[in-house]
C-alpha cells in the first residue's frame, strides 16, 4: 500500500500546502492546533475539495485537479474516523454498522455480525451510542468503517477530548484494532506521544505547510528543523552564530565545540539531556545564575536564567538525582553534552 498526496488550498488568508508521500502502514500527522492537518484528511477524504493537487492511494487516483478527476467520497474507499465517532444517536450498534452498507439484509447482516466479532461488541447489537463507554463507541465507529473494506483509514484527533489516562488505553486498544487491518492509517494529532505510539513515519506541518518528514523515531532523535524539535517536545532552543571561525551561543554564553555543519542556524537541547556539574566549570557549559523550581509528580522542573542571555532554560530532573540535588544545592552550571546536541536548520522534505 503507498500513498501520494499533494494538496493546495486557500482559505481566506490561510494556505495549505502540503505534500505527504509514504509506502508506510501507520503515519501519523503532527501539528498545533489550527495548522491545516484536519483539513489535509477532509481532502484526502474528499469532504473537501482543494483548489489544486491530487490524491493518489495504491495507483488508485481519487484527485488529480489537472486531468479533472474528482471522485465522490463514497467512491473513495477511505474511512474516516470524526473525534467524537459520529454515531447515529437513535440508532442502534447494529443499524450504525449497516448503515450505507447496500445488498440483500442477510448479506448485511452478517458482514455486521462478523464485524462485531471481530471488535468483542457482540451483545450490544441492540444499544444505543449513549448507552455505550467511550472504548465501546470507538468499537463501533471503527466496525462501520472497516465493514466497508476501506484503502485507508482516517483518524481526525480521536482522543483530543479525552483525560490522560483515557487517552493512553484508547490509544492501546486502537493499536490492538488496527493489528489485522493491512491498508493505511492515518492518525492526525498534536500530541507528541500519539504520535510517537502510533506511526511509522511522522508529517511535522506549520501554518498549512508540511515542514519535515521522516521515520518516526529518527526524525524524534534528529528533528533537523526548529519545528519538528519544538513539537517533537524539545524546550530548549537558541540561535547560533559563527564568530572568528567558532559558533556562539550568546542566549548561553558557550561556544560549541566539535564538529558543527557549516548550515546550522540554531541547536537544541531536551530538557533532561543536561548534566550538572558542582565544581570546576567546563567547556559547552552553561553558568547557572538563578533558578525556579516547580515539583510535578515523577519529576522536578528547573527554569533557568544562564548568566548570559534572557532565555530560560528548562532542566527536568529525574527522581534518582533529587538526593544530590538536596545535598549539595544548586549546580554552577549545566554540560551541555556534544551528543546530544540537536543542529537544526535543515529541511528533509524538499
Amino acid at each position: 500500500m503507498a500513498i501520494d498526496v499533494e494538496i493546495r488550498k486557500q482559505l481566506g488568508t490561510f494556505c495549505l500546502d502540503v505534500h505527504l508521500k509514504s509506502a508506510s502502514r501507520r503515519i501519523g500527522i503532527l501539528g498545533a492546533s489550527g495548522c491545516g492537518k484536519s483539513l489535509t484528511l477532509k481532502s484526502i477524504a474528499g469532504i473537501e475539495r482543494p483548489d489544486e493537487g491530487y490524491v493518489n492511494i495504491n495507483d488508485r487516483i481519487l484527485l488529480d485537479t489537472r486531468k479533472k478527476i474528482d471522485l465522490k467520497p463514497q467512491q473513495r474507499r477511505v474511512g474516516y474516523l470524526f473525534q467524537n465517532y459520529a454515531l447515529f444517536p437513535t440508532m442502534t450498534v447494529e443499524e450504525n454498522i449497516a448503515a450505507g452498507l447496500t445488498g440483500k439484509k442477510a448479506e448485511k447482516m452478517e458482514k455486521v455480525h462478523r464485524m462485531m466479532e471481530r471488535f468483542q461488541i457482540r451483545g450490544l447489537e441492540k444499544h444505543l451510542p449513549g448507552q455505550l463507554s467511550g472504548g465501546q463507541q470507538q468499537r463501533v465507529a471503527l466496525a462501520r468503517i472497516l465493514v466497508y473494506e476501506p484503502d485507508v483509514i482516517l483518524l481526525d484527533e480521536p482522543f483530543s477530548a479525552l483525560d490522560a489516562h483515557l487517552r493512553d488505553r484508547m490509544l492501546r486498544e486502537l493499536l490492538e484494532l488496527l493489528e489485522d487491518y493491512e491498508g493505511t492509517a492515518i492518525l492526525v494529532s498534536h500530541s507528541r506521544d500519539e504520535i510517537y505510539s502510533f506511526s511509522e513515519e511522522v508529517l511535522i506541518m506549520e501554518n498549512g505547510k508540511g515542514i519535515c518528514m521522516g521515520k518516526t523515531k529518527e526524525l524524534f532523535d534528529n528533528p533537523q528543523w526548529e519545528v519538528a524539535a519544538r513539537l517533537t517536545g524539545c524546550k530548549n532552543i537558541v540561535k547560533v552564530c559563527k564568530e572568528n571561525g567558532r559558533f556562539i551561543v550568546p542566549d548561553w554564553g558557550i561556544a560549541l565545540e566539535g564538529k558543527i555543519p557549516e548550515q546550522i542556524k540554531s541547536i537544541g537541547i531536551r530538557a533532561h539531556d543536561f548534566i550538572p556539574v558542582w565544581d570546576e566549570v567546563p567547556d559547552n557549559a552553561i553558568p547557572v545564575e538563578e533558578w525556579n523550581r516547580v515539583d510535578c509528580p515523577f519529576e522536578r522542573k528547573y527554569f533557568i536564567k544562564a548568566k548570559a542571555g534572557e532565555e530560560d532554560i528548562c532542566w527536568f530532573v529525574q527522581r534518582d538525582l533529587y538526593d544530590e540535588i538536596d545535598e549539595k544545592g544548586m549546580p554552577k552550571a549545566l554540560i551541555v553534552p556534544e551528543e546530544k546536541i540537536l543542529v537544526l536548520g535543515t529541511i528533509i522534505m524538499p
